[in-house]
Formats: structure tokens, sequence, C-alpha cells
């Protein structure tokens, strides 16, 4: 998901968000109806019930009515039971009226059911004993979740294309899938696979995610538009209609498979700004096959789709709503981070919204890279400079306890926007003290769950901070406890201490953690020589007139007073401007 906090957001993002909120008419605004806050939280702790089951596959079939701004749905969900249980719980937003409930084609009488603020019980018919299956229908509808400030504030969103026509999309990764279908709304019960039926008026297109399987005309002033999606992200299925047009192609990968590129924007898009776009596709593919690995949906496709809201990381159709800006950097920004995660989310998905930095921290960390990669290192310092101003280490990274994802980005006791960029500059960190060689196969272990991934040898998985920390252990044949503990436990970031003894400069980390023998890089006239610190301590001879400088390149993150005194002063700035007012 893009982000939002701090300096973390360019001008030319405000400005394209204001562009395209002005053509999408209020389309945000939240006058529509509103979920309970139970529906509004994702990632929340499993029932024993849900982890009785294997959540094995969703067929979703929705009729979008853009006039009403309403939907109708017919969801079968099939599980396989993994211990004995007497109910299937799932979630589903209670905005939507349930209007038939069947288990095994067995309808469930009303009072065996019930759908308490989106958290739907339904007692079997029969207890299901361990390595049975069952499948759950259940048909639906009504007016959905309106998004108040998507994609931040997520849910449906009703616009309208310049040309009169409805633009509608979906965008629930702050909230969970339950405001578009049923499911079991947490990171570890990610369904094997999603069949997406999408019903619009025939003027419109439906694009889906995954493959296409093809459009049925049915007669009634309507079209189907049929996709299959594997191993899908929870929260990365999504429902897009409008006045598209489609641009396609082929991009031949470095590991020898062929991946389709696929972009619908609106028919009322300048040519040259499509195509400006589309020519960025085989570009980001080329990075991040050749620092990550293969493009882990080979099979389906790369797909964009423009949306009434600014993006969104929808696996194999991410969303795109960034106005075709032109910015400094030379390529799009939101296109480029949210393409990240399609390795960073949905080919590796967090185990809880606890461990949020693996997407957001490590997807950050390739816009760096890709800007040295597209332009050279003094641009990936830039990126990295920008990124280290903006923190704000007021929790740690990660809680070492469950969360929801409202727990991390807005609740005063969470991370927020240090999942972004702290977490890239934590990767950066790591990656300039293992080394390029470890980092990046540890990297391609932790992402693909093997050294030495290739189309068709890996499947999604589920990873946590700590096994990130025993595969880094693991890769470099040494003990990197004392980097997790001080960087992603610990809210404030490790101090460098300075004193001096004669012509001896003394340094010394000091960090809540413990013992941190981060290596050290000081330039003495010129000479860079690097400090051991084993025990977190370390000396220099330093002449008299010497010009020293302590980690020249900036390869340490750590507190710095010139910081800490731009933050002060920018918060005292706006403090004023608010008494002000």
């Amino acid at each position: 998901m893009l982000r939002t906090f701090g300096r973390a957001v360019a001008m030319t993002s405000v400005l394209a968000l204001m562009a395209t909120a002005a053509v999408a008419q209020d389309r945000n605004a939240a006058g529509g109806p509103q979920a309970s806050a139970f529906t509004l939280e994702t990632d929340q702790p499993r029932t024993p019930e849900q982890e009785a089951v294997r959540f094995d596959k969703a067929d979703v079939s929705i009729t979008v009515l853009p006039e009403d701004k309403a939907m109708r749905g017919v969801t079968v969900l099939d599980f396989t039971v993994l211990s004995p249980v007497e109910a299937l719980v799932v979630e589903l937003d209670a905005l939507f009226d349930v209007s038939d409930v069947q288990v095994d084609g067995q309808t469930i009488p009303r009072d065996r059911w019930s759908n308490p603020e989106g958290r739907m019980t339904i007692q079997l018919p029969r207890p299901l004993a361990a390595g049975e299956t069952t499948a759950l229908r259940i048909a639906y509808g009504g007016h959905p979740h309106t998004a108040r400030r998507a994609p931040w504030n997520g849910g449906w969103v009703w616009a309208t294309a310049p040309g009169g026509e409805p633009w509608i999309g979906t965008a629930v990764q702050l909230d969970g899938c339950d405001l578009i279908f049923p499911c079991i709304d947490n990171s570890n019960a990610e369904p094997g696979r999603v069949d997406l039926h999408l019903t619009a008026p025939s003027n419109l297109v439906a694009p889906g995610n995954g493959v296409f399987q093809g459009k049925t005309d049915n007669g009634d002033g309507t079209t189907t538009w049929n996709w299959t999606i594997g191993d899908p992200n929870i929260y990365a299925v999504n429902v897009n209609v409008g006045p598209f047009e489609e641009v396609s192609g082929e991009y031949r990968s470095r590991f020898g498979n062929v991946i389709p590129m696929h972009y619908w924007h609106l028919k009322s898009d300048k040519p040259e700004d499509v195509q400006r776009l589309f020519a960025e596709f085989p570009q980001m593919l080329d990075f991040f096959e050749a620092y990550v690995g293969p493009f882990p949906f080979g099979g389906e496709k790369m797909g964009v789709v423009e949306t009434p809201y600014l993006g969104m990381e929808h696996q194999t159709l991410n969303a795109y709503g960034n106005g075709y800006a032109i910015e400094e950097r030379g390529y799009d920004e939101l296109l480029q981070h949210e393409f990240s995660h399609e390795w960073f989310a949905n080919q590796l998905t967090n185990w809880n919204a606890d461990d949020m930095w693996l997407h957001e921290g490590l997807g950050s960390y390739m816009q760096p890279l890709f800007a040295g990669w597209l332009r050279g290192d003094r641009y990936m310092q830039r990126e990295l400079a920008d990124q280290r101003d903006g923190l704000i280490n007021r929790a740690p990274v990660v809680s070492r306890r469950a969360q929801t994802v409202d727990d991390v980005y807005n609740r005063p006791t969470g991370p927020g926007g240090d999942i972004y960029s702290k977490g890239s500059l934590i990767a950066h960190t790591l990656r300039m003290t293992m080394g390029d060689r470890d980092f990046f196969e540890a990297l391609r272990i932790l992402v693909y769950g093997r050294p030495d991934p290739a189309p068709g040898n890996f499947r999604p998985v589920t990873r946590s901070t700590p096994e990130y920390n025993r595969i880094v252990n693991e890769v470099t044949g040494r003990n990197y406890d004392w980097f997790f503990n001080a960087y992603l436990y610990e809210a404030s970031l490790p101090v460098l201490q300075q004193s001096r003894d004669g012509d001896r400069l003394n340094l010394e980390w000091q960090t809540p953690a413990g013992v941190f023998p981060m290596p050290l890089e000081v330039e003495v006239n010129g000479r860079v020589r690097e400090l051991d610190m084993r025990d977190g301590r370390g000396s220099i001879d330093t002449p008299p007139g010497a010009i020293v400088r302590i980690d020249p390149e900036n390869k340490v993150l750590r507190q710095l007073d010139a910081v800490d005194a731009l933050q002060a002063y920018e918060r005292a700035q706006r403090d004023r401007q608010r008494a002000s007012q």
C-alpha cells in the first residue's frame, strides 16, 4: 500500500490525488453505508472453528449495480476439515442482506446461523470429522461499505469517469476481504484458489485478478467476466468496473518464460500517457527479476488497472490512480511501489499484521534500489536520505505480539509510517552489514522459500520477522539476533557516543537492546578504515587537525542530532500554525 506518513509522500503524488479526486466527483464521500468496527479491522485472531479448517477455494460471483451503488453476490467456499467441527465461521460485512445459506447443498434455517458485527457463524447439519470436505454457499447483496478515503479508509468506490460512465473499484487492504465477499479475514487463511465472476453493464469492462477465462453476454444488457487466481493474498482480490481500453504485450524473462503484460485504462486517457506508463512495465520487471527473483505470477499476468483512488497492490492487477504524474525520479513512484508488493505481500505474505514491515519496508527499499539501477548511486542515496528524514521512532517496528492492521497503522502504540521508511533503512543497513551476496540470498529464501527460485518451483509463503532473523543467521553462519533486537524490537535508534583521549577517538554504541556489535567505517584524511566494534566499542587514532567522517557512505541507520533538530523545528512550526488558526 502507498505510504502517507511524514515526508514520505512526494508532492507530485499529492497533486495527482487532488486531480483524480476532482474527476471522481467526491467519490470518497462518507455518505454511503458504513460497516461495523469489527468488520473494518482486519487480521484479527481466528476462532477455533476457523483454525480447524483449510480454506481450499472461493468461487465468487458478483453483479455490480452502478446506478444503485449496490451489488448482488453468491460465494461458495470450499473447506477441508483439519480437526472436528460443529460450525463454520467466516467474516462477511453485516451491511449485506443474506438471502440464503447452504452447506453441501442443504439450506441452513435462519435460526441456525448468525452474523453479529460481521463474524458469521453457521451451525452445521452434522459434525464434521478431520479429513472431510464441505462447501458453504452464501447468497448476499445490498449497498456495501462505501470507502471514506480510499485506499487508506477503504471499501467500495463509486465514481464517474470523464465520459460520464460508472467507474468502480474496491480497496480493502486495511479493512479486509469481508467488505467484498465471505472469507476468513486473516493472512493465515488464504484460499488455494479464487474463481471470480464479475457481471456488469455490457458497455463497461470488468478486469480481474489472475487469468481471464472468457466472458458471457447474458442477453439482458449485462456481461459476465470470468477470472481465476491461484494462491491469492486474501486482501488482494478486487472488483473493477469501468469504461476501459486494454493495452497488452509480452515480457521475455531472464528465467526463460514469457509473461503477459496488461494495462486497463480509461478510454479518455491521452495515448501518449498510456504508452509512456506501459513502457515502464518491462523496465520494472527487468529490475525486480534481476534483484529479487522471478516474477511470482508469470503464469498469470502482470496486470494494472486505472482506479478512481490512488493505488493498491492487488495480486496480478495492481490499482493505479497517479494521474500519469511526471516525477523527478524518472519513473512512476506509485506504480513501482505497488508492483513491489507482488513479491512483498502477494508472494511473501506476513504471518500477522505485526510483521507488516516485511511488506512495506522491503517493498519501500526497492525504490532506492530501483533509482540506483536506473540512474546511479547518487539517486539511490537521495531516496534513502528522504526516507531518513521522516522517521517517527515512537514505537518498535515489530511489537512481538499479534496485532490488527489498525493497531499497526493508526494507533499511537503502533509504528505507523515507520514500517515503510524505517523498514527500508533497516533493510539497507542489513545489506551493508551482510554484503550483497548474503543479503540477496537471504531475501530470496525469505520470499520464495529457497535460494534458487525458478518459474514453477515455488509457491507463495507466509513469513514472520523471527523467520527472517533465522534465515539471515543460517545464510551468514553468524548470529544476527543483536541486529533484529536493536532495529525491529526497539523504538529508539542506536546512539553512537563519541569521546576523545588525546589523539584517540573512542566510539561506543548505546541501545536498550544490549550489546550492539555493528561494525563502523571511519574516514580519516580520506582513508577509510572499518572498526570491528565487537563489544559495541572501538577506537581509532586521529592525528591533530585530521578531517574525520564517521560512516561516510551512510551505511548504518542511527540517531542523528541534525535530523532530530529538523524534526523538532518542523513540529514547532506546525504547532504554531495550528494555534494561529
